[in-house]
């Protein structure tokens, strides 16, 4: 049987070494006015400032929008994107993590007074791109440099809310490793388990096909193999250069499949908690994946095949699995990322409203193979209680 699949991406991607260096030369000439999209964090340790000197060699107009909070919610969004209505820009940078690329991806299809933000929750494909975007990821990563999704906070629901649209990704992207060669280990840690849970969860997701396969399984190869020593080693400027094009290809993968259980269920836990989108998922990693593993062993035993080092030949597919699962547990221990709820002080009275949350998470629920019941969300957020 033929089955339709497709695949989307940035028009124009750069990546290696001193890559930024590229920015001069692919703004378009008819461009008057730049927004650059950032944080505070990020504007306070210079990684603007090349950006904007390249732009002050191309003469060009440029403000500087750093009012960006972590895991935005709805209407902090729409406050971004309401002041970056009134600089007038018709081209946006973003410099920054995922927060940032979110909020300035709608930026790029709300320059008009159209729609809002929350009119994209009820329908997103309402949306169309108003002003050409460029994204310089500072994390290796969310990976939403190459995706059509942006995430935002709905507090009413203690959720959070993936708005999706091909219209929001992104026409140019820069990959430089230099960028985030000072990023704090833990930031870097749960970043790089994000764009891990992508790799591994399109590679295994209902929705997988040979477009999403291709992508998701280099880009484990890379994560899997250089995620510890990008993280633990701020000179590893190699190790780094893949992290950054591991999370890339994870967020194309993304686009022609999709993240499954982890995703989901974590969502309420930065909806309701504000806990890091990174830390969630790696909470969840592995009560999700030692849930899923009966139904998708054939593709963990396939993962191994693929980026296992120095591997033995002989194994059979339940040992090969087993390999692949461990290895995830061991990289969450070694990063010292958290791997319970219980810092987070998420009270276990809470267990009711956490599976009624994950529970309306179904554009990701029906991606996972084995399918998750009401009863198995709470036996997987019990565990991590």
């Amino acid at each position: 049987m033929l089955v339709d699949y497709s695949l989307k991406m940035p028009k124009n991607v750069f990546a290696g070494e001193n890559a930024l260096e590229q920015l001069e030369t692919l703004i378009p000439q008819n461009v008057k006015k730049v927004a650059i999209f950032t944080d505070k964090g990020i504007l306070s340790v210079g990684l603007v400032d090349r950006v904007a000197e390249m732009l002050d060699k191309r003469q060009l107009s440029y403000c500087i929008l750093s009012e960006i909070p972590a895991e935005p919610s709805c209407q902090q969004a729409q406050d971004v994107v309401d002041i970056f209505k009134k600089t007038e820009s018709n081209f946006i940078i973003a410099v920054g993590g995922g927060s940032v690329m979110d909020v300035a991806k709608l930026a790029s299809v709300l320059a008009t007074d159209v729609y809002t933000v929350k009119d994209l929750l009820i329908d997103p494909l309402i949306a169309t791109k108003q002003v050409p975007s460029l994204m310089i990821p500072t994390t290796a990563g969310t990976g939403s440099e190459a995706t059509p999704n942006s995430i935002v906070g709905v507090p009413e629901k203690g959720l959070k809310v993936g708005i999706v649209n091909p219209e929001m990704i992104a026409d140019y992207v820069i990959l430089d490793a230099r960028l985030i060669k000072n990023l704090p280990i833990k930031i870097a840690a749960a970043t790089g388990v994000d764009a891990m849970c992508h790799a591994i969860e399109c590679f295994t997701s209902n929705k997988r096909n040979p477009f999403s396969n291709t992508f998701a399984l280099e880009a484990f190869d890379l994560i899997f193999n250089n995620i510890i020593e990008a993280c633990t080693n701020p000179e590893a400027l190699e190790a780094k250069s893949k992290m950054l094009l591991g999370s890339f290809y994870a967020g194309v993968a993304i686009t022609a499949s999709g993240t499954t259980g982890i995703h989901a269920l974590s969502y309420p836990l930065g909806g309701k908690y504000h806990i890091a989108h990174g830390v969630s998922n790696a909470i969840l990693l592995m009560p999700v994946m030692r849930f899923n593993e009966p139904v998708i062993k054939p593709y963990f035993a396939q993962a191994y095949d693929r980026v296992v080092r120095d591997r033995e030949t002989n194994l059979s597919i339940e040992e090969k699995s087993e390999y692949i699962l461990n290895e995830l547990g061991r990289i969450v221990k070694v990063l010292d990322i958290p791997t319970s709820l219980k810092e987070f002080n998420v009270p276990i009275e809470d267990l009711d409203d956490l599976v009624e949350a994950g529970m309306q998470v179904e554009r990701l629920l029906v991606n996972n193979m084995r399918k998750i019941t009401a009863e198995d969300a709470r036996a997987i957020y019990k565990e991590v209680l």
